[in-house]
């Protein structure tokens, strides 16, 4: 687990075709890693990968061909700068919200315009994820914790402070840039519940009479 709480921008060191999938070699940068371990997590640009080598001034990791097809860590060239985040410990603060390291789809950058000391992003959600994304809700976005300003369809907007701008890779981003979306938990275990047993069956999913039947709506209507 993490916070989306950036801790270093790290740089991709080197990129080593295994079996079919990838070896990556992350260079952390200032991110400490005197209490990492071989086994454990560190988020990469949203992308929980697990430490299978520590060669000293960063770490390597497995990248599975799902991960590859389903992130942009398969886009990642050596040179390219990533986010990072070591993994909650249970002294940690919870800055951010509750993130898996499990990136639910891409998303594309729409626009930046600057906004007094901020930047206002427009994101574009694929299609399926939008209905997980909320007003004032949470989203990560390339492991970034990000509170979401609007929603205007599969479209969200963001506000982007100088920290965030400095401190993480979204300085490197403009119109057209792919970016990794992890989409709150909660709702992702929310729509599920209000499944009920037809989770179980093919294709079960939340229509209106769900929604009636758990009390969100008007019987009747």
């Amino acid at each position: 687990m993490f916070t989306g709480i950036i801790q270093a921008v790290g740089t991709v060191a080197a990129q080593q075709p295994s079996g079919g999938d990838l070896r990556l070699r992350i260079h952390t940068g200032k991110l400490s890693l005197d209490d990492v371990g071989i086994g454990d997590s560190i988020a990469t640009n949203g992308v929980c990968l697990t430490v299978t080598e520590l060669p000293g001034d960063g770490f390597w990791a497995d990248v599975s061909r799902e991960t590859l097809n389903l992130t942009t860590l398969g886009n990642l060239s050596q040179g390219s700068s990533v986010n990072l985040e070591k993994s909650l410990t249970p002294q940690s603060r919870l800055g951010g919200h509750i993130v898996s390291g499990h990136v639910d789809g891409l998303g594309e950058i729409v626009s930046m315009v600057e906004d007094a000391r901020s930047w206002r992003v427009v994101v574009r959600a694929p299609d399926e994820l939008a209905k997980y994304i909320a007003h004032k809700g949470s989203i990560c976005i390339d492991g970034t914790s990000l509170t979401v300003n609007a929603v205007h369809g599969a479209n969200f907007d963001l506000n982007i402070i100088p920290q965030t701008m400095t401190e993480t890779v979204f300085g490197k981003y403009s119109p057209g840039s792919p970016v990794n979306l992890e989409v709150d938990v909660i709702a992702r275990y929310l729509e599920r519940l209000l499944q009920g047993s037809a989770a179980a069956s093919p294709g079960g999913g939340i229509d209106y009479q769900t929604l009636a039947e758990n009390g969100y709506l008007d019987k009747g209507a």
